[in-house]
């Protein structure tokens, strides 16, 4: 610990809730440097879809490595990405009748949103985007700026602008009908917004709280972009890859995004990938005007196909995960149900699920607790008050089972905390 603490910045997070020193991770286990196992309730905080070190795609990169196979080749073409890209059009493009270009705009999902924004006011030409109550983009000054957190907005150290927040999906308890305030923003020529470049939502909102959108609101949103010539960014980056049952969060819904972004799962092993999704003709970018030195990370590529040939050619997989999410779903609701004093309740959909509380300090210590009895699992939410559950898809019902077990223990220890004297 005293190198870590000697050497590394302060603004390291995780380990302060974890403080163990890990080394090895197989399936949905991680393990300690003294051998200890932690059941994996985080997943890499959804960049593990598939499980840590899955054998099949750790064949597929093991081959490729020692085969001398090119690792970065900027946007150069390689092999890797051609196969990248034709198994992504054949297995998840053109089943879901999406007809987009796939631009790889670095390696992480803040590019992915830095270039999603980015080519929407290019398209459009205005600088106003729409976000969202609650959401959360990337930590990168454009994606800071349509992000919700406090904390992480007062980090920035300038001014975010360019933005016009609304109220998410049930924000407001139904007390005012959907979109309501938008419409009558963008009626009023007073109202002194700006026409929107376009809106950028999350279906499911992860680090603002499990937030689900229904798929109710999603269309309306949808119908209320194209009403009013606006384009809508789906920031997949967390939901994507099958989180919430299918590839695509939106799927559900039965809606078209103008724009996606991808990243976490995309590569199916932890490795750093992004793709920006969009529509055909918004591809007005000029050569290099958007680039990065890490956009062609080919062994990404190379797991990234992989894990889609080994887990999307049939819906099988989808199934699993909504099956596996309902049983969690149900678990959760009799351990609110036992805590219904503290105002517990489940969040979420498919395997993105959550356990909040009134009180936000006892999904702290449930997540400690958890740890305590080899769980990993984090909070989210504007005041951490509740409990994440992002298991890796690959997940048998045993260790769904078990991990709920350590879930339910640590949630009677937590409250017992807050009971009154």
């Amino acid at each position: 610990m005293e190198t870590f603490q000697r050497l590394e910045s302060e603004v390291r997070g995780y380990c302060r809730n974890w403080p163990v020193v890990f080394d090895k991770a197989v399936g949905s286990h991680v393990y300690d440097e003294s051998g200890k196992a932690y059941l994996d309730f985080f997943a890499g905080a959804g960049s593990l879809n598939y499980g840590h070190n899955n054998p099949e795609l750790k064949t597929s990169l093991i081959e490729y490595l020692t085969d001398d196979r090119i690792v970065h080749s900027l946007d150069a073409y390689s092999v890797a990405k051609r196969d990248f890209l034709k198994t992504f059009e054949e297995i998840v493009l053109k089943p879901r009748n999406l007809d987009y270009k796939v631009q790889f705009p670095g390696p992480a999902g803040n590019n992915a949103v830095e270039a999603a924004l980015k080519l929407a006011r290019k398209y459009t030409g205005r600088e106003t985007i729409v976000n969202f109550t609650n959401g959360f983009h990337g930590m990168t000054l454009g994606a800071l700026a349509v992000t919700g957190n406090s904390m992480k907005r007062g980090g920035a150290g300038v001014p975010l602008g360019h933005v016009a927040t609304m109220p998410f999906d049930n924000y407001l308890d139904g007390r005012t009908p959907d979109f309501l305030w938008l419409r009558s923003l963008l009626d009023d020529s007073g109202s002194g917004l700006d026409k929107p470049a376009a809106v950028i939502v999350e279906t499911v909102q992860g680090e603002g709280g499990i937030n689900a959108a229904s798929a109710q609101w999603l269309r309306e949103l949808s119908d209320l972009c194209r009403e009013y010539e606006i384009l809508m960014i789906v920031d997949d980056i967390q939901m994507g890859c099958g989180r919430t049952g299918g590839f695509f969060s939106f799927e559900e819904a039965g809606i078209t995004p103008d724009i996606v972004t991808l990243s976490k799962s995309i590569s199916g092993y932890g490795l750093p990938m992004a793709l920006t999704l969009f529509k055909r003709e918004l591809d007005v970018w000029e050569p290099g005007e958007h680039n990065g030195t890490f956009r062609g990370f080919n062994p990404a590529m190379v797991t990234g196909a992989e894990a889609l040939r080994r887990y999307w050619t049939d819906s099988s997989f989808a199934d699993a995960t909504r099956a596996k999410g309902h049983m969690v779903a149900a678990r959760l609701a009799e351990i609110a149900a036992e805590h219904a004093e503290f105002g517990a309740h489940v969040r979420g959909r498919g395997l993105a699920l959550g356990l909040a509380f009134e009180e936000a300090d006892i999904a702290k210590r449930i997540a400690a607790e958890s740890f305590d009895r080899g769980l990993l699992l984090e909070t989210s939410g504007p005041e951490d008050e509740v409990a994440k559950l992002l298991p890796p898809l690959t997940i048998s019902e045993e260790e769904l089972t078990l991990g709920l077990d350590i879930m339910a223990d640590a949630a009677r220890a937590a409250v017992k905390v807050a009971q009154p004297a």
